[in-house]
């Protein structure tokens, strides 16, 4: 993997935010460029806020220099990115809130703030110069609510009775009419955000799957998600005082998403956070196909269930289709449970691009088996308070996993796992699968088999375009990811799934009936039960 990975991307905006560290008194020591370019300001906001409210969790002085942060942040004189400074100050101390853990209140991992949500135009159909005047007035005749009228030979709407079901948009052979969505609205696959009587966006929790889009999606960033990284940071701290270790697992769609720091430099750099240990999510990944492909030879048809935005949208817009997911646990949860068995009293804290995760983690779906989520974004944020350089760091080991784990990360990446695993155990079974990449795809192949139409028998749901690699916790979101995903598998040792998950138990594999397809690596001893994640001192 070349090092300098970052650059190879697609142009990203220069980051102009300077992290201050402060002493115990608050006077400023230094000052310095933070670690990488941004993809946007709102990025770039988010993640200086949650820089800042990490550092004073590591100082034990939140609740005196909390309210310090929007002038930070913000220092003025003048406004540069809203009405005012004050304005401007505000909507950082609601971000302030949330990197706090937001309202309690609220069950939503994703919140609305309603004072930065101000600037997007309202959702409403209107016409524009395009307009012929046509003698068809497919328009008028296609509006269900007599909303639409000609006046002086242009198609004129009456926004009082328009109810913004766009079928003039289709109906207009000039493309005249255009309905302005707001992006957030627009972007929101399972239709849970609306306009409130205020204009202001609204999340219905009856239909939100917590993908997390809209955060992306919001040009404004007037929605953003829940953090729990202060409650990483103590169990950090209570690590050493009282004496449990503490794990970090990483999702394998973290390859690139540091660079140009190696993958090795990541898992240092956690260990330089002062995690005991580091473990692969993709080896997480293993255990589930393995189980997951005897669950499928067995009920003959399956979903699955990897990613709790695509089993949060089954569960709540086709219930009738719950029977159908699989009963396996996610990857984050199977490599959680592989270390609380090892070491009942350790803290598992989850790295991922997902904020969905979030949320599974929030209803309790995760068996106690992990005890903190954070997103990428996050993570960096828990490096510069730090003030680590990744790029200065010796590589750490770590490469637990089959090729096959490694690839969950991209779309296509489980069927191909479950494959592999049936084929490996020598299973006659007729695998039928249906990838999908995006809650488009799985809403397709999901009213197939609701009406017994799907000419498949296992469903792979991803919530996300493309997969992990898209999460909206993302530090950068490309068509690189997924390139980077796949050159990361091609250089885990050669071993197979069912040698991964064997190794994990200290045990040697049984003779798999048909030779595998693994992705060929350099040739290596066979593989060896993965040593316990290594336990390093806090630096």
């Amino acid at each position: 993997m070349k090092e300098n990975l970052h650059n190879e991307r697609e142009p990203v905006q220069t980051c102009n935010f300077v992290s201050r560290n402060h002493g115990k008194h608050g006077e400023k020591l230094e000052e310095r460029a933070c670690m990488r370019n941004f993809e946007t300001k709102i990025q770039e906001l988010k993640t200086s806020v949650l820089t800042e409210v990490s550092r004073l969790t590591w100082e034990d002085r939140t609740q005196t220099g909390i309210l310090d942060i929007p002038e930070k942040i913000i220092p003025g004189p003048g406004a540069s990115l809203r009405c005012c400074i004050y304005k401007e100050r505000a909507i950082i101390n609601s971000r302030v809130k949330l990197a706090m853990g937001g309202d309690k209140a609220n069950p939503c991992v994703v919140e609305v703030l309603p004072i930065a949500c101000d600037e997007c135009p309202v959702t409403e159909i209107t016409v524009g110069d395009s307009c012929r005047g046509c003698l068809a007035t497919r328009c008028v005749h296609a509006c269900p609510k007599d909303a639409i009228s000609i006046v002086n030979h242009r198609a004129h709407i009456d926004h009082d009775k328009c109810v913004t079901c766009g079928r003039c948009v289709n109906a207009c052979q000039y493309s005249a009419i255009v309905k302005t969505q707001r992006p957030c609205e627009k972007g929101c696959p399972a239709g849970a955000i609306s306009m409130g009587p205020d204009k202001k966006a609204s999340i219905d929790i009856n239909k939100c799957i917590s993908c997390g889009n809209c955060v992306y999606q919001c040009p404004f960033g007037a929605i953003q998600d829940k953090s729990w990284i202060m409650d990483a940071i103590q169990m950090l701290r209570g690590s050493e005082h009282w004496g449990y270790k503490t794990y970090a697992v990483i999702a394998p769609s973290i390859a690139g998403q540091f660079a140009p720091a190696k993958y090795g430099q990541v898992v240092a750099g956690l260990k330089a956070l002062g995690f005991s240990g580091v473990a692969e999510v993709a080896l997480g990944a293993d255990m589930v196909a393995d189980r997951e492909s005897d669950e499928l030879a067995e009920k003959g048809i399956l979903t699955s269930s990897c990613c709790p935005g695509f089993v949060g949208y089954v569960k709540k817009k086709y219930p009738q289709l719950d029977k159908y997911i699989s009963h396996t646990p996610s990857p984050m949860v199977m490599i959680g449970l592989y270390l609380k068995e090892k070491e009942p009293d350790a803290k598992v804290i989850f790295i991922g691009p997902c904020v969905a995760k979030k949320k599974e983690f929030q209803l309790g779906r995760t068996m106690n088996a992990i005890d903190c989520v954070l997103t990428y974004e996050e993570l960096y944020a828990l490096f510069e308070s730090k003030d680590i350089d990744l790029t200065q760091l010796e590589e750490a080991p770590l490469d637990e996993a089959s090729p096959f784990g490694r690839n969950f990360a991209r779309s296509g990446g489980v069927t191909q796992a479950v494959a592999q695993v049936m084929k490996e155990k020598g299973v006659d079974f007729d695998l039928k699968p249906v990838p999908c990449s995006g809650i488009a795809e799985c809403e397709m192949a999901l009213l197939k088999l609701k009406l017994g139409k799907l000419e498949g028998n296992f469903i792979e749901g991803m919530a996300c375009d493309g997969g992990c690699v898209q999460g909206a916790g993302c530090l950068v979101r490309s068509p690189r990811n997924r390139m980077d995903v796949e050159k990361h598998a091609k250089q885990a040792d050669g071993r197979t799934i069912l040698q991964a998950v064997a190794a994990s138990r200290g045990e040697q594999p049984k003779q798999e009936a048909a030779k595998t397809e693994a992705p060929k690596a350099e040739a290596k001893p066979a593989a060896k039960a993965p040593a316990k994640p290594e336990a390093a001192p806090a630096k």
